[in-house]
């Protein structure tokens, strides 16, 4: 018979000054078949840790802002289940949509469901640059073209997460992941969901935010390419 670690699902949410929209993030959440939801919250300023916590999360609370991807590793002593979803914070009330991730994961269709976001809530402006260079630097090192290469709604196998760490502490996580994942031959399927979730606007605190994206990622896709050759 299959123990409990092989039968549940692990949200796992990221979250930084995320007061606005972290409840129905969580209620969206506890919609899914899963057995724990865990909010990290990223050293935020607002109260997003004590609304998750009454909202029905575990949360665990870093001491500073430390990035993305180091919330989401901070995560993984906690989670007691075979297969992670990891959701940002600002879904709301759609976050019950990434149920589809989760299948695809627990039927062995894929190793690694990635949602794509309807075209209306793609990012634009800035970030557009940011996908691109994305996008460009997996193909380079894998030989995959990813439609959304950004995106933070992904469900795996927890071994085979922790297979690949360590990975980026900031925004270059998910592009880290996805090279590391699809270089160790993992099977990574991209999900099309009605998913919402907060668009930056054209302020200097929404400029500023993906000029930090877009280093972030460069960064990261030049230090995987000096260990790794281009795929041609």
């Amino acid at each position: 018979m299959k123990g409990l670690d092989d039968l549940t699902a692990c949200v796992v949410i990221p979250a930084y000054n995320e007061a606005l929209t972290i409840v129905q993030t969580v209620q969206a959440a506890a919609k899914l078949p899963v057995h724990q939801i865990i909010v990290v919250d990223d050293g935020s300023r607002d109260a997003t840790a004590e609304l998750a916590r009454r909202a029905g999360a575990q949360v665990l609370q870093l001491d500073r802002n430390r990035g993305k991807g180091a919330a989401i590793q901070a995560a993984l002593p906690w989670v007691k289940s075979r297969v992670v979803l990891l959701a940002d914070a600002d879904l709301g009330a759609s976050a019950d949509q990434t149920r589809e991730l989760l299948l695809a994961v627990q039927s062995g269709r894929c190793d690694m469901a990635v949602a794509v976001f309807a075209r209306q809530q793609r990012p634009g402006g800035g970030l557009g640059l940011t996908v691109g260079l994305a996008r460009w630097g997996i193909l380079h090192l894998t030989g995959r073209e990813l439609e959304a290469p950004l995106s933070g709604q992904r469900a795996l196998c927890r071994a085979a997460l922790e297979r690949l760490l360590p990975l980026p502490a900031d925004f270059g996580f998910e592009v880290g992941l996805t090279v590391k994942a699809l270089q160790a031959g993992l099977r990574v399927e991209e999900v099309p969901l009605a998913l919402e979730h907060r668009v930056t606007g054209r302020t200097v605190r929404d400029v500023w935010h993906r000029g930090r994206q877009f280093y972030h990622v460069g960064r990261v896709l030049m230090t995987l390419r000096a260990f790794t050759p281009a795929v041609r």
